[in-house]
């Protein structure tokens, strides 16, 4: 079983910690959407979405992040290591899993990244896309949607009303979590489920933008949920290794840097 992702993107964030909690062994291969790595055809014949994450098992192939989640499941169901039979998620687990995969991180996240940043990064995707839809003629209309849509979220980005909505939908999240988590510990419950997975990368998302007293702080019951799953195993390997300390810096220092060399260099 294969998975490509990123470790700083939200939804492989949560495939990974599903894989981690349902204890299920994998190949990690990092794709960087930021340096077009995603735009590559080997990876585009895979997903023309270009989208991360993807998971291959043989010949099957998922970038769904739920249809994701809901496999790997399917998979611990036959019987976990200790011999304990892995439940499906409920009805209720279900409807959180979508009720959160249903807001976009996108606008919310680019409209918190300084301009001069966004910009750049934006002109130079661009660039690996023309590059190639040039290099790989039989992929050059789905290469086409992927410039399509670049220029159409740039123009969204300039709309305060988008940016806006997408806040306001984070918010209403958050106070249904707010409300939920004052009776539970977890989502749904006592116990971690497949709906506190798909929320974990949102909270740590709002960290990285360092947002988290603005959205986190000041929701109290949030606030305790988001420092007790902090001490989860799941979360130190998956998020927290790459959120903490020199880590995270590097990452993105290292992502700057690599673009800027390419976009002197004409390098796509």
């Amino acid at each position: 079983m294969q998975l490509y992702h990123h470790p700083l993107s939200l939804d492989s964030q949560k495939v990974r910690l599903a894989l981690e909690e349902l204890g299920i062994d994998y190949t990690s291969y990092h794709v960087n959407p930021l340096t077009g790595k995603n735009m590559d055809p080997s990876f585009f014949r895979m997903n023309p979405s270009g989208k991360l994450p993807v998971l291959q098992n043989g010949s099957h192939i998922i970038y769904d992040t739920i249809e994701i989640i809901q496999y790997l499941e399917r998979v611990a169901a036959v019987v976990s290591s200790s011999g304990d039979e892995t439940k499906l998620s409920s009805a209720q687990v279900i409807e959180w899993m979508k009720k959160i995969q249903d807001w976009n991180p996108k606008y919310f996240t680019l409209s918190h990244v300084p301009e001069k940043y966004r910009t750049h990064v934006s002109k130079f995707l661009r660039q690996v896309l023309i590059a190639r839809m040039a290099e790989t003629p039989d992929l050059a209309s789905a290469y086409h949607l992927r410039l399509k849509d670049a220029y159409i979220t740039e123009e969204k980005l300039r709309d305060p009303e988008i940016v806006k909505r997408s806040e306001e939908d984070l918010v209403m999240l958050l106070d249904e979590v707010e409300t939920q988590v004052s009776e539970t510990s977890y989502l749904t419950g006592e116990e971690l489920s497949m709906a506190d997975v798909m929320l974990i990368p949102v909270l740590s998302r709002l960290v990285l933008l360092k947002l988290e007293n603005q959205y986190i702080n000041t929701r109290p019951n949030v606030a305790e949920y988001w420092n007790m799953v902090q001490q989860r195993s799941s979360y130190k390997r998956v998020i927290g290794k790459y959120l903490d300390g020199w880590r995270k810096h590097k990452t993105l220092v290292t992502t700057w840097c690599l673009i800027r060399f390419r976009s002197l260099l004409k390098k796509y």
